[in-house]
């Protein structure tokens, strides 16, 4: 299963804030065998986000979106959501009665201006946010949770525990071998044989400098599949006499 994610924000291009989404993240799908396939930082900017969800709702892609769903004019992700299925947002009606719930216990008066947090596309399922309450939302295979670590993390925690809780069965596979004498040149012949042979595994070469250069050479893709790429891989290397190890 592919997956993508989406940090909202302006605060993150301009340096304001330092986004600690993405390794948190890639920690979360590591512990369940996954991985992401990709990541975009967007600023908020309606159009931009617009056609950033529409490509993404065009796939089967699972989605984590973080920030833009405040309640403030600069939080347009919830609108842009919406624009791109082509739907209306609405107010949540099990989101109505939570907000009003958390009112009452803490002895205030709902404003229009705060029902904004729970006006989300037509259709959309609630996500808990157990650190104050005020849910996030999902449709389809998208998932919006507020741009706050505190809140976000929990909460997309808690979207991978429920909605998907077999994705370590797709067992994501990572292997690789350190090769040290050789070029890359040498092995781009190597990594275009193995992408050829099997089509669902990627190859990787992460050059290593410093004191004692080398290598990163492997592979990543489902388990069974990432394992027979694995042998012909480090096979191939030994015809051709390209030495390597493993640490």
């Amino acid at each position: 299963m592919d997956i993508g994610l989406i940090i909202v924000g302006d605060e993150i291009l301009s340096g304001r804030r330092t986004d600690k989404h993405l390794s948190k993240i890639i920690e979360m799908l590591a512990a369940r065998n996954s991985c992401l396939s990709w990541v975009k930082i967007l600023g908020d900017d309606p159009a931009e986000l617009e056609a950033c969800y529409r490509s993404s709702f065009a796939t089967d892609t699972l989605i984590l979106s973080t920030g833009g769903i405040g309640a403030t004019p600069d939080d347009l992700t919830r609108d842009a959501a919406a624009a791109a299925l082509g739907i209306k947002t609405e107010r949540h009606p099990e989101g109505s009665k939570l907000l009003q719930q958390l009112a009452r216990e803490r002895d205030r008066e709902m404003t229009p201006q705060q029902y904004r947090l729970i006006e989300f596309p037509a259709g959309a399922e609630l996500i808990p946010n157990p650190y104050n309450g005020i849910p996030g939302f999902k449709i389809a295979h998208h998932h919006f949770v507020p741009g706050f670590p505190e809140m976000a993390w929990p909460m997309l925690e808690w979207v991978l525990d429920t909605h998907y809780p077999n994705l370590s069965s797709n067992n994501h596979k990572e292997h690789f071998v350190f090769i040290q004498g050789s070029s890359e040149s040498q092995i781009i012949p190597v990594m275009e044989t193995i992408q050829a042979n099997h089509k669902d595994v990627k190859t990787f070469s992460l050059p290593i400098l410093g004191d004692n250069p080398k290598i990163e050479l492997g592979v990543k893709g489902p388990q069974r599949s990432a394992k027979y790429a694995f042998d012909e891989m480090k096979k191939i290397l030994s015809d051709q006499q390209i030495a390597w190890y493993r640490e």
